[in-house]
């Protein structure tokens, strides 16, 4: 799905003109080579198989989480019901410098599973481990160094940016424009038809002469 996208994205650029648009698309690009570089290489068919059949029931992908940091951890909370009553090797964390992966097998007939790729900062993989509360799977994710993490991923620390890149711009205009589109985009059809009516006014006030537009 990933090469899919970052296929997609190439030809795109390839066809772009606008230098913020090959910007834009050219960070996207480097995000998704660099999500595909980090994937774990693939299972052969026979072992993920074996897994598989192993495991019984379906797989949940968790979504919902909490995190805060210490000086010295980063830690990942997930919420479980009746986790702790599982056997300690159901509930396994694998650790990479820049990744880790969980799986919670069989619990109440499902099986639960949650990965974070391109971590913003490298971790300690021996000093890393997971520990089992009431209702919840705590994440331990050591800090190679003792400094402060914005945010847990790459990937969110460049969406960030780049939010906050479309808006911090020296030309007002330019900066309105872009506030105006990310509301057209998630409005609803009454915020789009307001929107669309301030611009032909505009439009025809400026065809009028009576307002400058340099848009």
């Amino acid at each position: 799905q990933l090469q899919k996208d970052l296929e997609e994205v190439k030809e795109l650029l390839a066809k772009a003109t606008r230098k913020r648009v090959r910007d834009v698309l050219g960070a996207e690009k480097h995000k998704l080579e660099m999500e595909i570089k980090n994937q774990p290489p693939p299972k052969p068919k026979d072992v993920a198989e074996e897994e598989k059949s192993s495991l019984g029931g379906y797989t949940v992908k968790i979504n919902n989480y909490g995190w805060d940091q210490s000086d010295k951890f980063v830690k990942i909370y997930i919420s479980l019901n009746g986790v702790q009553k599982l056997p300690a090797e159901n509930v396994q964390v694998n650790f990479t410098e820049r990744s880790f992966d969980l799986l919670v097998k069989n619990l109440n007939g499902k099986n639960y599973t949650m990965t974070f790729n391109n971590l913003l900062k490298p971790i300690s993989v021996e000093g890393s481990s997971r520990k089992v509360k009431t209702d919840t799977v705590l994440v331990m994710c050591k800090k190679k160094r003792e400094e402060k993490w914005d945010c847990l991923t790459q990937v969110e620390k460049e969406s960030k940016e780049k939010e906050k890149a479309a808006y911090d711009t020296a030309d007002p205009s330019e900066g309105l424009m872009n506030i105006l589109k990310k509301m057209y985009a998630e409005g609803d059809d009454e915020m789009k038809r307001t929107i669309n009516k301030a611009w032909v006014e505009s439009r025809e006030k400026q065809y009028k002469g009576d307002i400058p537009m340099d848009i």
